[in-house]
């Protein structure tokens, strides 16, 4: 198999860390992100001439374009992973201003940043994959989640145009789709509002339950995961979507079939917002 080099940010823990020591272990060369080097010592102890660990707050946009420059100054890139970012749990109410700023330029701005710096370098390459690190949270939203959804949801439109707008250029993007998994990002790093007890007991506050492991684990495996991410590189044309987990896929398609028959009902209203002599013509958007 031919070596690849990865750009791939959040190498620190879950589905970035599983993904890197995949990729290192079969042979990869991997530039990885994150916060505190620390975190990846066994993998710079144990891949020194393969791995990179280069410091990144996604919330600094002017390191993120030196970072991804300077790393496709080093040589070809041939996928680039924008996985980094977190959860934030609470109702929109008991959400700060800053909590909100921060998860918008973290999870939105900083993925978008990374992606469209990257696709320069790629754009002159002729080849490449970019593959963004989503949710099934960009297709189903839950009371609780309301800014983390925006986020994904966010992203999840940005990609598609994007995936439109460099396919010409050989180019590939994967939006990938993860449900729950036992990784930090759920048991750890995830973030909970500050409290509002009017809605102790409402379906704002039940992801609380989610949150404690004693009530039962994620079904999704990391490992698993990473191992099927990384075979998508393999596929072509590339998937513009990536499903992991059998509960997300059911909840999604149950999400979407519920969408598409509100939709269905509003044939007759709809047309009714259009000019007389355009009612029935084709429109490109």
């Amino acid at each position: 198999m031919e070596q690849r080099t990865w750009l791939i940010t959040g190498v620190s823990s879950g589905l970035g860390k599983a993904m890197a020591g995949q990729l290192l272990a079969r042979g990869d060369r991997v530039i990885g992100t994150v916060r505190y080097r620390g975190k990846v010592a066994d993998l710079l102890k144990q891949y020194p001439w393969t791995f990179k660990a280069e410091c990144l707050d996604l919330t600094k946009v002017q390191d993120i374009h030196s970072l991804v420059d300077h790393a496709f100054l080093e040589g070809e890139v041939d996928v680039v992973v924008s996985n980094a970012g977190y959860g934030l749990f609470g109702a929109a109410e008991e959400v700060s201003d800053s909590e909100i700023d921060h998860i918008i330029a973290t999870n939105l701005v900083g993925s978008m940043q990374f992606i469209r710096t990257a696709i320069p370098h790629m754009r002159r390459q002729r080849s490449g994959r970019i593959i963004q690190i989503s949710s099934y949270g960009g297709i189903v939203a839950y009371p609780g989640s309301s800014v983390y959804h925006a986020t994904k949801f966010g992203i999840e439109g940005f990609c598609e145009a994007v995936a439109r707008e460099i396919a010409p250029f050989g180019i590939g993007m994967t939006i990938v789709e993860p449900g729950g998994a036992r990784t930090q990002f759920r048991y750890g790093n995830a973030k909970v509002a500050r409290d509002i007890p009017a809605y102790d007991g409402t379906p704002a506050h039940a992801f609380l339950s989610m949150l404690n492991p004693a009530n039962g684990l994620a079904p999704g495996d990391p490992e698993r995961m990473a191992k099927l991410i990384i075979a998508s590189v393999d596929q072509n044309p590339a998937p513009l979507r990536l499903m992991l987990g059998a509960r997300a896929l059911k909840r999604s398609i149950a999400s979407l079939k519920k969408r598409l028959a509100e939709y269905e009902k509003q044939a007759d209203t709809a047309a009714l917002a259009d000019f007389p002599e355009t009612q029935g013509a084709s429109d490109a958007q």
